[in-house]
């Protein structure tokens, strides 16, 4: 591994800051979060060892994630959170001390420019991308609540058709842990579309181990939340992200009056 990894240095003024919000002053009570919005690796990093066209797959980002999240953000007037490096650098929805933080392989591909990575170069990445991303979910969240916006947390995520060679036949998948409330409402509204194949948990299901968004800034909190992922070749370019925001702003729009939500104070 390049010498450069283990620099104090991460993030240079050459690089962009980890976090980029959307329609901040948006009321909607889903607060939207994108763990694996961009593929972003910061310049001390170079490539990572890695081929341009492995850092374009899925192992680099959620494909198509991004345009669905943004323009679900604006037809819910709802407040977006994203997270613009790639999770081969460090994936912000895992726990910071479990292997796959920083993977050395995904699926079948060897990240060199990991291998080897001291425990300082770890805490540093941790540090400037990890942490600042996490820190602004929960300032928001407080925010909400102190000014009595109720906060329903969607992280949105995007997955890859084929995974180690097994097709997966979901087009969405509702993913959750410890809410019993809103993923069963949004499981009754996807399959009463029609024409979707539904995971349950599928193609993952959210965990302590597994995962960290969705257990540390809802879960802990007692909020209603929901993972939401989309299998990325219905995403693939914008007709197909525009098709799906337009799709889940229609569901969420309805599920809303459902929750039960409501202001404790006037903003």
């Amino acid at each position: 591994m390049d010498d450069a990894a283990d620099t104090p240095l991460l993030l240079s003024s050459e690089d962009v800051p980890p976090v980029r919000e959307f329609n901040a002053d948006g009321r909607s009570p889903f607060l939207l979060t994108c763990d694996h919005y961009g593929r972003l690796i910061p310049r001390v990093l170079g490539d990572l060892g890695l081929p341009e066209s492995e850092l374009t797959r899925h192992i680099a980002w959620d494909i198509g994630i991004a345009g669905v999240a943004e323009a679900l953000s604006h037809h819910l007037d709802a407040h977006l959170i994203v997270q613009r490096y790639s999770r081969l650098v460090i994936d912000c929805n895992r726990p910071p001390d479990v292997a796959s933080s920083i993977p050395r392989i995904s699926e079948a591909t060897t990240i060199s420019g990991n291998e080897g990575i001291s425990r300082e170069a770890a805490l540093m990445r941790r540090a400037q991308i990890f942490d600042p991303y996490h820190r602004r979910i929960d300032e928001i969240i407080d925010q909400r609540g102190s000014t009595g916006l109720p906060t329903v947390l969607v992280s949105l995520h995007s997955f890859t058709p084929v995974y180690a060679g097994i097709a997966r036949p979901w087009h969405i998948g509702t993913l959750y842990h410890r809410d019993t409330h809103l993923p069963p409402l949004l499981l009754k509204l996807l399959r009463a579309e029609g024409d979707l194949v539904v995971g349950d948990n599928e193609p993952y299901a959210v965990s302590d181990e597994t995962d960290y968004t969705i257990p540390v800034h809802a879960e802990a909190r007692g909020l209603m939340n929901t993972g939401i992922e989309i299998r990325q070749d219905l995403i693939g370019d914008v007709a197909g992200e525009k098709a799906w925001a337009d799709r889940l702003a229609r569901i969420l729009g309805e599920i809303e009056p459902m929750l039960g939500l409501r202001a404790d104070r006037a903003p």
